[in-house]
């Protein structure tokens, strides 16, 4: 059987946390590319939400801007047509009656248009603080799931340097007592075994 010395064992104790060590770095390094991979994703696809509901927002807003518009002169037109048909004959009085009739449903509808807009901006906004609240609750995650693993690598390694701090007070201790111990010769001691 080959001799264990001193020097074997600190050799082999360093190989070991050397790997122990390099074992960890590239654990930490895969999770640390997932949750880039991860975190790129999300940034990805927050963009792609953003990019897809900009042109409806602003096309909402023109929408509505044309719709006041056309709401603002339709009244002016209506009151003009007014004053004119009251000047005229009482057929242009039932004429008048549905001009009122569809500037009214006009408000209606301009109405209806603005609460749909700002329900879907409110949409938007619900859509927005999910997305963050998602982030959050990921970044989160990704924080725990690193002290887990830092706590997972760190106690197998200080049980390990424990252990071999005890193996060295252990050689330490046996390598004291020999060198104490006065050599005995062979026909005092006869045959032993230490």
């Amino acid at each position: 059987m080959p001799k264990l010395d001193n020097e074997t064992i600190l050799l082999a104790i360093a190989a070991v946390a050397g790997l122990a060590l390099l074992m960890q770095a590239i654990v930490l390094l895969a999770i640390f590319i997932s949750m880039r991979r991860r975190v790129n994703s999300l940034r990805d696809e927050a963009e792609n939400l953003r990019s897809s509901m900009t042109p409806f927002l602003y096309d909402t807003r023109e929408l509505l801007a044309n719709t006041q518009a056309i709401l603002s002169s339709a009244q002016e037109f209506f009151t003009n047509a007014q004053e004119f048909f009251t000047r005229m004959a009482p057929k242009v009085e039932a004429a008048t009656a549905d001009a009122v009739e569809i500037t009214h449903k006009l408000r209606v509808q301009t109405e209806e248009i603005h609460s749909s807009a700002t329900e879907l901006i409110e949409r938007v906004r619900r859509q927005s603080e999910r997305l963050d609240d998602t982030l959050t609750r990921l970044l989160d995650t990704a924080d725990r799931a690193g002290g887990f693993v830092v706590q997972v690598v760190s106690r197998p390694v200080r049980q390990v340097s424990q252990v071999l701090g005890a193996v060295k007070a252990v050689v330490e201790s046996l390598r004291s007592t020999r060198k104490h111990q006065h050599p005995v010769p062979p026909s005092v001691g006869g045959n032993r075994f230490v």
